[in-house]
């Protein structure tokens, strides 16, 4: 006979399967239309008769945006749910696309840009909250895992279809990633959420419960902000890089293309190994092996080198993230996630802006500049971050035997009892 732990695991496996690929469908779709207009959008301002420091602006504004918008998102998200939140995303994101067929000014490609960022900003706040919220902590690295294994399938496409393409046919892009975040809203319709994320009230509306802080939040909320600060570095001056090595266009691309695809193929055992081992080794050890790959990048030579330390740094991140991820919502109630997801996607957005806006100026003084101070920064910030976890807990806790967790709503399992964080420090609203 199975014991109540085996059929507790096992119900609560099968009401997650079907939200974990739909999501993931969902987020795959949405990033491979989004990042299609990457590559050719500096040039396209340039078509417009803007300047580079225009086009620098406009790229800008869809950080800006998601600094802005993504901690209310998160609030909007536990207020009335997160299905409805991510339509919204994607809807948004959808119409800013469709938007840029029309004849505009530069100035309306700035604020179309940071609609963009707002739509594309709640839509990964809402997927990553409702995750947190319907996924019970044993499976939440291996759920996480393939969300972000479908962001970066899509990023892998999306880029590399956009170069292909190039400027000529850049109308035809934009028209493409508004219907794919169009075509994301199908399976995002198809969802179903264990249990309400939205909190109990007799009233017209629910006053939200504070957010309680502790160790493990804090400690993912630092590791995101780092994350933040090595991706701006990345998005302005790896192609630099390239370029003053010799680097090819194709190879260029071929190395953000290299980048996604191994974090794609190591997505599904990372998300095992954060439900399985010490998580705070896992994203320690991960970004400490991508902070020294980042301090060495400016002092190799060889383009084919870094194109092929650059994909594998990818391993790096899908070591980490589902187990960032993991401890950043361990001990949280679902009704407090969205703000949670909010909290962190925002630190790491606006680390990613203040990176990416400093690491112009930082290369032209001298090309290694911004890759050794950004990873002299990371570095003090994972050893804040293994002080601060040091008490905490680095294995998920065995699921308690519940026969309660099989009465959800509609037959499908709500999440399992999670131990309290560690070591609660703060509330925010």
């Amino acid at each position: 006979m199975s014991s109540p732990g085996a059929v507790t695991d096992r119900a609560e496996t099968d009401g997650s399967v079907g939200l974990i690929r739909t999501l993931t469908l969902t987020v795959f779709l949405q990033w491979m239309g989004a990042t299609a207009i990457v590559p050719m959008l500096p040039l396209y301002i340039r078509h417009l008769g803007g300047s580079d420091a225009l086009a620098g602006v406009v790229m800008a504004a869809f950080f800006a945006a998601g600094v802005a918008s993504q901690y209310p998102v998160g609030r909007l998200a536990d207020r009335v749910g997160r299905r409805p939140v991510l339509i919204a995303g994607l809807v948004t994101y959808a119409a800013a696309s469709l938007s840029f067929l029309l004849p505009i000014t530069t100035d309306m490609a700035v604020g179309l840009r940071a609609v963009q960022g707002v739509g594309a900003g709640a839509a990964t706040v809402a997927a990553l909250a409702m995750v947190a919220g319907s996924v019970t902590v044993q499976r939440r690295g291996r759920a996480f895992a393939s969300i972000y294994g479908g962001e970066l399938a899509g990023m892998a496409v999306g880029p590399l279809v956009g170069s292909i393409v190039g400027i000529r046919y850049m109308g035809a892009m934009f028209l493409v990633s508004g219907l794919m975040a169009l075509a994301a809203c199908i399976p995002a319709l198809h969802i179903r959420e264990a249990g309400d994320a939205r909190p109990a009230s007799s009233g017209p509306v629910a006053a939200l419960a504070r957010v309680r802080i502790g160790r493990p939040m804090v400690g993912a909320l630092i590791c995101g902000a780092a994350l933040g600060l090595s991706s701006g570095v990345y998005d302005i001056c790896w192609t630099l890089l390239l370029l003053a090595r010799g680097a090819s266009g194709l190879e260029i691309g071929i190395s953000w293309t290299l980048f996604a695809v191994p974090f794609v193929v190591a997505a599904k055992p990372s998300g095992w190994l954060a439900d399985h081992m010490d998580r705070r080794l896992l994203v320690l050890a991960g970004l400490g092996v991508s902070t020294l790959l980042c301090a060495s990048y400016p002092f190799i030579h060889s383009v084919t080198a870094l194109v092929l330390l650059g994909g594998s740094e990818a391993l790096g991140f899908a070591a980490a993230m589902p187990a960032m991820q993991s401890l950043l919502t361990q001990g949280s109630d679902p009704s407090e996630v969205g703000r949670i997801q909010g909290l962190f996607a925002t630190g790491q957005t606006a680390c990613t802006a203040v990176a990416a806006a400093l690491a112009g100026a930082a290369f032209a003084l001298a090309s290694w500049l911004p890759f050794v101070a950004v990873a002299g920064m990371v570095t003090v910030a994972l050893a804040a971050t293994a002080i601060i976890w040091r008490p905490v807990p680095g294995r998920v806790a065995p699921a308690r035997a519940d026969p309660g967790l099989l009465a959800g709503s509609g037959g499908t399992p709500v999440q399992a009892s999670e131990p309290e964080p560690v070591g609660v420090s703060a509330e925010v609203q």
